[in-house]
């Protein structure tokens, strides 16, 4: 969210572009682009892949005019006193503000590799030793649910009868969820599923804040999760969101709010 607003905020703060230090990178209308406006565009473009180059430079700088000259001429139409643009304006300032924050906390509390190898150890407990090939066949009510498992218990088909399931990523491949670890599925269907014996069906509805499933085991094998080195990435984020999270309610668990 603060990426995708820090480029809207470029438009909406153009007193900081008049401020800024560091030599301007154009002037437009009298109006000085600063330079430092521009490195930061620039680092953004270079954050999400693109090079270093003239090219990359006086892209950013024809970008930049235009966006001055738009905000100029919204300015001539009064569209910086409408209150929804205002309110805009602020969600920006505040994106960006949040974004240092974050970047300048997470730089002060990196994650250790203790916290590491803690985190990686409790996702091997919840992941267990073995994954499972499941169909599934989602529906609205329990009596559709109990009329599907007594269809399969006369012999029809289940792929045939996971047309009619909710489940639009499975529906049309014979209610095929491919291999998983429980952990990836919502409780009471892990529950379930894990109590199933190799291609059997569940004799009763499980129920979820989905609505009602009715789960065919095909198969199961020994599991072995990827390396520590191999979700360092994403085991970090999630701890830093964690970490974040947590910093978020400390404060406002001080934070005087009326």
């Amino acid at each position: 969210l603060a990426g995708a607003l820090l480029l809207g905020a470029f438009i909406s703060l153009p007193a900081v572009a008049q401020k800024a230090s560091g030599g301007a990178v154009a002037t437009v209308n009298g109006v000085a682009i600063p330079q430092s406006l521009a490195n930061a565009f620039i680092a953004e473009q270079q954050a999400q892949g693109a090079p270093d180059s003239p090219e990359l430079k006086n892209a950013v700088r024809e970008e930049l005019i235009r966006r001055e000259l738009l905000v100029q001429e919204a300015r001539k139409l009064n569209l910086d006193k409408k209150p929804e643009v205002a309110a805009q304006a602020d969600l920006a300032r505040q994106a960006i503000f949040i974004r240092a924050f974050v970047q300048d906390y997470l730089k002060k509390n990196p994650v250790s590799d203790e916290q590491l190898k803690a985190a990686y150890d409790r996702m091997k407990s919840q992941m267990g030793n073995t994954e499972y090939k499941v169909r599934h066949i989602l529906v609205e009510k329990e009596e559709e649910a109990r009329d599907i498992i007594a269809r399969l218990k006369k012999g029809e088909k289940f792929e045939d009868l996971a047309k009619q399931s909710k489940d639009p990523g499975s529906r049309d491949k014979g209610g095929d969820l491919d291999w998983s670890v429980p952990a990836n599925y919502v409780k009471p269907f892990a529950d379930a599923l894990t109590k199933l014996e190799k291609g059997k069906f569940t004799d009763a509805p499980v129920k979820s804040d989905f609505g009602w499933h009715v789960i065919l085991l095909e198969d199961s094998r020994a599991f072995t999760p990827a390396s520590l080195d191999e979700l360092k990435p994403q085991i970090t984020q999630s701890i830093q969101r964690q970490m974040v999270d947590q910093h978020v309610q400390d404060l406002r668990s001080k934070a005087k709010v009326d």
